[in-house]
């Protein structure tokens, strides 16, 4: 952090800049004050050079509204995404975002104090990263935006501040045509091979940052720079500074094959199984980095605007500056990683004639000289006025002695930007969030191979310079603090400081052609429709180019565009590919979102009616939503406390609630029939409904109970006579709502206190009714006459009467279990699935489970049967034999229970829910299509969300719940 310099913005809308907090190479972060609130924020402000390329701009404001709904946990909430200032007429709209304030240190600046952090530090920083990274891809997407610059440590845990490769770039800067280059920070090894970027690449990037973090130093930092990209792809990584309990999950987050490496889930449970938050509380960081986190806020909070604030909102120059920040998000959606540039490097200033000190350390380069890439501890100039005849060469570190010298690539003023670029507001990028509707092709086609290292020829006139500027004034110390003088780390990310540039040798074909080194693969998304623009020579271009890895720069070159414009012109000699497929895993666009108000009590349970009516009833009342807008129609507080609602007929929604059954009308709600179970059940007085343990057709099984005064018998002579008792008595029902009668009853032991047994029907019968009791309503009796075994009751349909009661091998009271119509009876037997005959109890075939897991209730579908397993296993199996069909993982931490299983009407489609998403499989062959999770995550200062996901199915849709938000999926 340090003070303003004489041409930063001063306001930015409604917020004052009180210092400067991070410089990256495409955004300045600013400390702020809203002017109105007092509230202090971080205002992220684009470059001006790059606000004025219109894809930047763009995807700058989609990177704003992703970070808005990726916002909570440890993703700072925007307090203002800045979307609509005034444009100046002389320059570019001002681009920036401004997010809540959280005092914290970058990983870098805290392994520079500190050192490496102690191995419960990295387990906290590890999960949290990963409990982020599972958000992301669970909607299909990658992340790339990691580097020790752009994840914050703060007081109660680890922060996330870019969301993709803009947030994490090396540098970036503008060339010919408006040109867009940003130089990336971590490569993987799927990228050197030229391969696309998936989940698995942000699990090798997680994994070189938790060993960055755990040593103070990367990997594959150990030899010349012009081998990095070998080490890379083929080297094993050095992780013998690592704490032996993480080395081995950190190595198989750097296994060379991204199928080996393990899923954000899994890695965000093995660091801390109770979560990140958990983990952290009573304080993580050690005492150094919270005594320097304190020192902070201390610091922010005493700062005051400077005197001679009377400059305007921000201006061209000023708001561009700001934009940084949501174009890093928004470049989230499409790039690799990269490296943020170093504080000790700063553009010169634009107003200048490019005259800087000579750096006795520059050698000069001969104007007809390739050059390597800029390295990593320069940044590029800013770009002169669009009339200047000449260009101005980037800044580039000096080499070591024994390195070649190497010069940046020139920078070059743009063009003048299109008219119209037919930005639509919305890109959809790899990071795709809910409310992003289609959009419609865009016709120049993104060139998306990146390529390493093809050689850049510096435009003639193009000189080494230095990047110099003065050392600005240090800001104020904390209030009773003594005065430290200003020291300004030599990289902005804190990393090892970078090798010299080193271009490794281009393919026979010369820079561009075969052979011109690995190639990397990045999944850019396709672009809107540009609206057509006549005058427009040339499209505008985001090109971004590889460099360091683990703070190494290993080459440069022109390799992924991105057009806003209509025109398609190639940027070589090479045909353009073909628009990149959607992501796989991606959620489809919902039909409808519907969330339940605020203001009303959660949700208790939803039904689906007639596949018209979506009822929600809630301790307060219950209501309806319709299926085909996802719009409420109406609310009944006689339904409150309900239980899930059923259909009476073609015309009648039942639903019992604690003292009655009601039956409302499904147009308005109103209630049509009400029998009081006091009027119903004349003689069982004070009766207690208990949960439904059933339903099929219009008949619905219920356990029920109520207390009697059983009178003490007439004592014998002489003696005292006894107090009377009070005994609750239970029984079993069966009830049609359609006739509104009771068909039979029988009594059925009572249950623990309050007294009323919690059953559950597992299989219907043509005879019986079979029946299983929860354990939580056991008596202390029964749980120790059953010795650890559960028991499932058979119950004559017609008359109610008891059966008889058995017990299936070694299946627990807690044990999953279900049966079919034909007599088989499936429970879940310590870590194994068993078939059973439910008549003699005779084993037909068990299925083995995961170690350490069990499974949970399966769910029948014709001929087979679809599993679910606590260790996030899915499956299915042939009904008749038990023959393994296919079986997939949810990738999501196993903790918990086992996912529920939901079929879609046609039985084609597999859904499977759990507390942290919902995985979709293609129920035949066990195909994962998509996953979804509900953007929005615990505060980590509040209580964890606990509520877990539901799918209720109709027709070709599936709605998919998550405490009051609910989502319309198709489903085939």
């Amino acid at each position: 952090m340090e003070a303003l310099r004489q041409d930063d913005p001063r306001r930015f809308g409604r917020f004052t800049a009180l210092a400067r907090f991070h410089e990256g190479a495409s955004a300045v972060r600013y400390v702020a004050r809203d002017t109105a609130t007092g509230e202090v924020v971080l205002v992220t402000a684009a470059r001006p050079q790059l606000a004025a390329v219109p894809v930047f701009s763009r995807r700058f404001r989609a990177e704003a509204r992703t970070a808005e709904r990726l916002a909570g946990g440890w993703v700072s909430p925007p307090v203002d995404l800045g979307e609509e200032p005034e444009a100046p007429a002389d320059g570019p709209e001002p681009l920036w975002t401004a997010a809540a304030y959280v005092p914290a240190l970058p990983l870098a600046e805290a392994v520079a104090i500190a050192g490496p952090l102690p191995e419960r530090a990295l387990r906290i920083l590890g999960a949290g990263i990963a409990e982020i990274l599972s958000r992301v891809h669970a909607s299909g997407s990658v992340l790339q935006g990691l580097a020790p610059g752009t994840v914050l440590l703060a007081a109660d845990g680890p922060r996330l501040t870019a969301f993709g490769p803009l947030g994490a770039a090396a540098s970036a800067e503008v060339g010919p045509g408006g040109q867009l280059s940003v130089r990336l920070g971590y490569l993987t090894p799927e990228q050197i091979e030229g391969k696309e970027v998936s989940a698995a690449s942000d699990l090798f990037v997680l994994g070189l940052l938790l060993a960055y973090a755990a040593t103070g130093t990367t990997p594959f930092t150990e030899g010349p720079a012009e081998e990095a990209a070998r080490r890379i792809a083929e080297d094993e990584p050095e992780l013998d500074a690592v704490p032996d309990p993480l080395r081995e999950l950190i190595a198989s987050c750097l296994a060379k094959d991204p199928a080996e490496r393990p899923p954000a889930g899994t890695v965000a449970a093995e660091l801390a199984l109770e979560g990140a938050a958990g983990l952290a509380r009573g304080g993580w960081l050690p005492e150094r980095l919270a005594a320097a986190v304190t020192d902070q806020e201390a610091r922010v909070l005493a700062l005051e605007p400077p005197e001679d604030d009377t400059e305007p909102e921000a201006g061209p120059t000023e708001a561009a500056e700001a934009g940084a920040g949501a174009a890093e998000a928004e470049a989230a959606e499409s790039g690799p990683e990269e490296t943020p540039e170093p504080e000790d490097a700063r553009p010169e200033d634009p107003r200048t004639d490019g005259a800087r000190p000579e750096d006795p350390r520059a050698v000069p380069e001969p104007q007809d000289a390739r050059t390597a890439p800029e390295p990593e501890d320069a940044r590029p100039l800013p770009v002169p006025p669009a009339d200047a005849s000449q260009t101005n060469a980037s800044p580039a570190g000096a080499p070591p002695a024994d390195a070649s010298p190497v010069n940046a690539p020139a920078s070059q003023a743009p063009t003048a930007a299109p008219a119209s670029d037919g930005d639509i507001g919305e890109d959809r990028g790899t990071t795709r969030f809910l409310n992003t509707g289609p959009r419609p092709p865009q016709s120049d086609r993104p060139t998306t191979q990146l390529a390493l290292p093809h050689e850049l020829t510096a435009p003639p006139g193009a000189a080494l310079v230095p990047a110099a500027h003065p050392m600005p004034p240090a800001l104020p110390a904390a209030p009773g603090t003594p005065q430290q003088p200003h020291q300004q780390p030599s990289h902005t990310q804190g990393g090892p400081a970078p090798y010299p540039a080193a271009a490794l040798p281009a393919g026979p074909a010369g820079p561009g052609g075969p052979g011109g080194g690995p190639m990397v693969s990045l999944p850019l998304p396709p672009a809107p429709a540009p609206a057509p623009d006549p005058g427009a020579s040339r499209r505008t271009l985001l090109t971004i180019a590889a460099a360091a890895v683990g703070g190494l720069v290993v080459g440069g070159g022109s390799v992924a565009a991105l057009g806003s414009g209509d025109t398609a012109a190639a940027t070589d000699d090479k045909p353009a590919p073909k628009p990149r497929r959607t992501l796989p895993g991606q959620a489809p666009e919902p039909r409808w979102i519907y969330a339940h108000p605020a203001s009303e009590s959660s949700p208790l349970t939803t039904a689906v009616w007639r596949d018209k009516l979506l009822v929600v009833t809630s301790e307060s009342q219950a209501s309806a939503v319709d299926l085909r807008t996802g719009k409420r129609l109406w609310q009944r507080a006689d339904g409150a406390k309900g239980q899930a609602a059923l259909a009476a007929g073609d015309d009648l929604v039942f639903v019992a609630s604690p003292t009655e059954f009601l039956w409302l009308s499904p147009k308005n709600g109103k209630v049509v029939h009400r029998v009081r179970y006091t009027e119903a059940f004349t003689d069982l007085p004070g009766l207690t409904v208990g949960r439904l343990a059933g339903s099929s057709g219009p008949v619905i099984w219920f356990t029920g109970s109520h207390t009697v005064t059983v009178k003490a018998p007439k004592p014998k002579k002489g003696k005292k006579k006894e107090k009377d008792k009070e005994v609750v008595q239970a029984h079993f029902f069966a009830y049609d709502i359609v006739q509104r009668k009771e068909l039979w009853r029988t009594s059925v032991p009572a249950g623990r206190s309050p007294g009323t047994p919690a059953y559950r029907v597992v299989a219907e019968r043509s005879a019986d009714v079979l029946v299983r009791q929860d354990a939580v309503s056991l008596t202390a009796a029964e749980v120790k006459a059953a010795k650890g075994k559960g028991s499932v009751r058979s119950f004559d349909q017609k008359t109610g009467k008891l059966l008889w009661t058995k017990k299936y091998g070694a299946a627990s009271l807690e044990a999953a279990t279900t049966g079919d119509e034909d007599g088989a009876l499936y429970a879940a037997v310590g870590k194994d699935l068993q078939a059973f005959e439910a008549d003699t109890t005779k084993p037909l075939w068990r299925v083995e489970g995961s170690d350490g897991s069990w499974f949970g209730t399966p769910l029948i579908a014709g001929p087979l049967i679809h599993t679910t397993e606590r260790s996030r296993l899915v499956g299915a199996v042939e009904r008749e034999s038990g023959r393994l069909v296919w079986r997939r993982s949810t990738e999501v931490p196993g903790i918990g229970n086992a996912p529920s299983l939901t079929l879609s009407s046609s039985e084609k489609t597999l859904i499977a829910a759990d507390a942290v998403q919902v995985t979709v499989f293609s129920a035949a062959d066990g195909e994962r299509l998509w996953k979804f999770q509900d953007i929005g995550s615990a505060d980590p200062k509040g209580a964890t969300v606990s509520a877990p996901y539901r799918a209720l199915t109709f027709g070709e849709t599936v709605v998919v719940q998550r405490d009051r938000s609910f989502y319309a999926f198709p489903v085939a």
